[in-house]
């Protein structure tokens, strides 16, 4: 097969790239290994998609932000494999290096499981934010992750209402700031202003992942029913994301707290962007268990 200027594609090789000239024979490259895939959906072009790149060593971090920034996804997830089911693994947004990301952690589990032959049961993942453990689960995957404790933000960021546009019930924070609303409508309503919204960033001097903003509101499910338990929506024009389609870290602070307000662990939410997802929350003392499905899009090799 004919790969990316004019070099002959071979098949995967195993530590994830090959040497390869262009037609020319000029300019020798190595060719990396690439997949996309749709996490938290079971269908193509619903859910978030993240770039998944195995690694036998690390590149430059300057590469690895700039092979996320050609991609322009919400995140491209970085792995090197230490054996018996351990990883290494970074993300990268568009814009930084950030410290948890659940939507690529979930599309890495589900590239080793069924495009590169991992066979253990768990596979458990080295990052900024500590061990992060995947298995199976069905279809999909469930994630075991750090619960993130929101509390009462004391210095609101003047911008941050005005940015959002309605009034919300409560102002918290835990990784990330979250803003309450009562009704589900009044989340799917909202139109930030993303360059007021980035403001936040400034005013507040932090790092740019702690002023991302979560808006969450009660969901319509019943006692019994269908429906979800609660909602979200997910703005991060800091990290070069205005808004993120579906976003597992943030479910770490949202599903404490909706456990506490409804007084159950097991939950089922939605994030309502546009391309939309569902995740499946279990919240185990100081740990959040997030299960969801995923697809992949695409399979190819990147030049360098």
């Amino acid at each position: 097969m004919i790969g990316p200027n004019g070099s002959q594609w071979p098949t995967q090789s195993r530590d994830h790239r090959v040497k390869a000239r262009k037609s020319d024979g000029s300019a020798e490259m190595t060719e990396y290994d690439f997949y996309q895939v749709d996490a938290f959906t079971d269908k193509i072009f619903a859910g978030n998609p993240a770039g998944v790149m195995p690694l036998t060593e690390w590149l430059p971090d300057e590469t690895l932000q700039a092979i996320a920034m050609e991609n322009n996804l919400a995140e491209t997830a970085y792995m090197i494999s230490k054996g018996n089911g351990q990883y290494d693994l970074r993300w990268f947004t568009p814009g930084s290096e950030v410290p948890l990301c659940g939507h690529a952690t979930l599309a890495t589990a589900h590239i080793l499981y069924t495009e590169l032959g991992e066979a253990a049961e768990t596979i458990t993942f080295d990052t900024m934010s500590g061990p992060l453990m995947v298995s199976r689960q069905g279809n999909g995957y469930a994630m075991d992750f750090p619960a993130d404790e929101a509390r009462p933000l004391k210095n609101v960021p003047s911008f941050l209402i005005e940015a959002l546009g309605d009034d919300p019930a409560e102002i918290l924070a835990g990784q990330y700031i979250l803003v309450v609303y009562e009704d589900a409508e009044t989340v799917r309503g909202l139109n930030p202003n993303m360059l007021l919204l980035d403001k936040v960033r400034t005013e507040r001097g932090r790092g740019a992942a702690e002023n991302c903003v979560c808006v969450t509101a009660p969901g319509d499910r019943k006692e019994g029913g269908g429906g979800y338990d609660f909602i979200s929506r997910f703005f991060a024009p800091g990290v070069g994301i205005n808004e993120d389609p579906v976003t597992g870290s943030a479910h770490c602070l949202t599903a404490p707290y909706w456990a506490g307000r409804l007084g159950r662990d097991d939950l089922q939410a939605f994030q309502a962007s546009p391309r939309g997802g569902i995740v499946k929350c279990r919240v185990e003392g100081d740990r959040v268990i997030l299960s969801g499905d995923a697809v992949t899009y695409l399979r190819g090799r990147i030049s360098l």
